[in-house]
């Protein structure tokens, strides 16, 4: 369980942060979270100064739990300091409507835990002032009075449809604020104070009575059973550990009770999952239910754009210089892509790590890891290099307004693959991004293939221009196509070249060359205007060209002859010479062999297109 340590390694070297205000701490062991709606100010003799609401963008509150308290979810258990009304309201009874009208036993369980913390030897002046304050049992008879909660006029009692920030106000969190008369520097906002954080730490370790074998260490600690949830964010009930279901099949076969199938030291167990939390909220990517996380063994900032986006994705910010360094060829694309992602690397040591981890939640209660890995951030590098640089392709660049060499994003990858147009893009449904991404994440950090099937879909879908309304769409699939079976080629010794071979006799490349002056032949005859929204009969026929060439070439090749009629003498002869030229090179009965086409005919026809391009150019 490597994972374990590498986050256990995240909590030690990062717990000392200063908390901002922001939902980005690290929280401290032995504490949690939760959404504060009202605030009360004491002196530090337990008499109370000022009541308010609390602004919901401040509300969160950092709040000690013990081990019950922390992953409570039914029945009486107070937490140690701050809590909700109905567990530190002394006369909650004589005003509550709502459904516990009596709360005598939440109220007592909660001070019997406040005194036995503030009679230790881990007390603290706060403890110590709001323990005053709270026996006395006047809490909301003061909120009433400082306007904070209201009452029924009739009835006396709470007024059962009034909120504070969306919650029921008998059901409201309080938080507290304590003012010392003494000239000790510390926090006055309770939830920020690191010594009252300290002093819950070192008390609540006493309420551990027995030690056991810690699965992680490997040493005797209090060991716990009931881990912490809200890994994802505030409201989340999944766990990643857990050992409840004691009737079922969970230990049937194998152990005989939980103790035996995992123990974990409840230390080890807060600060993995703090450091967990921390992480995700910090710099998670959400796809869906499922979070995506990426650090460095040092923290280092790990751009995920190398990633996530195509090259020039991050090459190019939003706002263009004027002048930038265009990789308008695979030497120059190459280099500028050498410089961002080396430069990035050399602010790493030789043998740190960098950790990719996806957790997802299958159900309410459980979180799974649905990917984990481990690279040192030397291969991490290269492999990202290698990554953009086998699937770069002479593609279309919409941010530059231009052709360049380019690679494609994970999101291009999955959107062509498996996406449908609708609203002039292509769009795929969450949970197949979120799968594939799975899936992809591997090839760009760990150098793996591509999966086939990923290849294969993209293949058909370059194959079927009639499925896509606008045309820039199915040129952004073939172009993805192409990068990708590039990349597939260089496993495998197929064809691999950027640029038109004239010497290159594979059957399916020459007939994509073929299908490309045909494209190209018949749609320079359309007028300007007509030309986006008319069909050649080379897209036409394109879906049965792929898979019966040489029948379907014979049907396109007729269908041209009247496009090259119209026209001016010197362009007609030079398409007749560029289809005569390509027939010249099939090999033996290449040509009448009418079986489907392999991939390389899409890097035909995508390689003549722009070979013709650069050739109008240069006329």
């Amino acid at each position: 369980m490597s994972w374990t340590e590498e986050l256990y390694q995240v909590y030690e070297n990062n717990c000392g942060r200063e908390f901002d205000g922001e939902d980005d701490m690290l929280i401290p062991v032995s504490h949690s979270t939760a959404k504060a709606q009202i605030e009360v100010t004491l002196r530090d003799d337990g008499n109370i100064i000022n009541a308010s609401s609390v602004n919901k963008e401040q509300s969160t509150t950092i709040i000690p739990v013990t081990e019950d308290s922390g992953t409570r979810s039914s029945g009486i258990c107070p937490m140690p300091f701050a809590d909700k009304l109905v567990y530190i309201g002394g006369d909650y009874g004589k005003y509550s409507s709502g459904k516990c009208k009596d709360n005598s036993a939440h109220f007592s369980m909660y001070m019997e835990q406040l005194r036995k913390w503030n009679e230790s030897e881990y007390s603290h002046p706060a403890v110590n002032a709001v323990y005053k304050y709270l026996e006395k049992e006047t809490l909301v008879s003061d909120l009433i009075e400082y306007g904070i909660l209201e009452t029924d006029e009739k009835t006396g009692k709470l007024k059962e449809n009034r909120k504070i920030d969306g919650i029921e106000q008998d059901s409201s969190f309080v938080r507290f604020i304590v003012n010392y008369s003494d000239d000790f520097e510390r926090e006055n906002r309770t939830w920020l104070d690191r010594t009252l954080y300290d002093s819950f730490i070192s008390f609540n370790q006493t309420l551990f009575e027995n030690t056991q074998l810690c699965y992680a260490t490997g040493k005797e600690l209090p060991v716990t059973y009931k881990h912490p949830a809200k890994i994802r964010n505030a409201g989340d009930k999944a766990k990643l550990i857990s050992s409840n279901d004691e009737s079922g099949f969970t230990y049937r076969g194998r152990f005989s009770n939980k103790e035996q199938a995992i123990s974990v030291g409840y230390d080890f167990s807060q600060k993995v999952h703090k450091s967990l939390s921390w992480l995700i909220s910090r710099q998670g990517m959400p796809f869906g239910s499922m979070n995506i996380i990426i650090w460095a063994s040092a923290m280092q900032d790990v751009d995920k754009d190398l990633i996530f986006k195509s090259s020039d994705g991050f090459m190019f910010d939003d706002d263009i210089d004027d002048e930038p360094i265009i990789p308008d060829t695979e030497p120059k694309h190459k280099e500028i892509l050498e410089k961002m992602i080396f430069g990035k690397k050399e602010s790493y040591a030789p043998h740190s790590k960098i950790m990719i981890m996806g957790v997802d939640a299958a159900t309410t209660g459980r979180l799974s890891v649905s990917m984990y890995s481990e690279l040192e951030s030397s291969g991490f590098f290269n492999n990202i290099l290698n990554w953009h640089m086998d699937m770069s392709w002479n593609r279309f660049s919409p941010k530059l307004k231009q052709y360049i060499f380019n690679s494609f994003s994970l999101y291009e990858i999955i959107n062509c693959a498996f996406g449908l147009e609708q609203g002039g893009t292509l769009t795929s449904k969450p949970e197949i991004v979120k799968d594939n991404i799975l899936r992809l994440i591997p090839c760009v950090t760990e150098g793996r293939s591509v999966p086939y099937d990923i290849v294969q879909a993209l293949f058909r879908k370059a194959s079927n221009p009639l499925a896509y309304e606008k045309s820039y769409n199915h040129r952004t699939v073939l172009e993805t196509a192409c990068g990708l079976i590039k990349k597939n080629n260089l496993k495998r010794g197929g064809i691999t070249n950027m640029a038109y071979n004239p010497n290159e006799t594979d059957r399916s490349y020459l007939y994509g060359c073929l299908l490309a002056i045909a494209d190209k032949a018949e749609s320079i005859t359309y007028d300007e205007k007509d030309r986006d929204s008319r069909i050649t009969n080379a897209r036409r026929y394109w879906s049965s060209f792929s898979s019966r060439p040489y029948v379907t070439w014979k049907r396109i090749e007729e269908s041209l002859r009247p496009y090259l009629n119209k026209m001016y003498g010197p362009t007609r002869r030079k398409y007749e010479a560029l289809l005569n030229e390509v027939h010249s090179k099939f090999k033996n009965n290449d040509y009448e062999e009418n079986t489907a086409l392999e991939t390389s005919y899409l890097l035909g026809y995508h390689h003549f297109m722009m070979y013709m391009k650069k050739d109008n150019n240069k006329d």
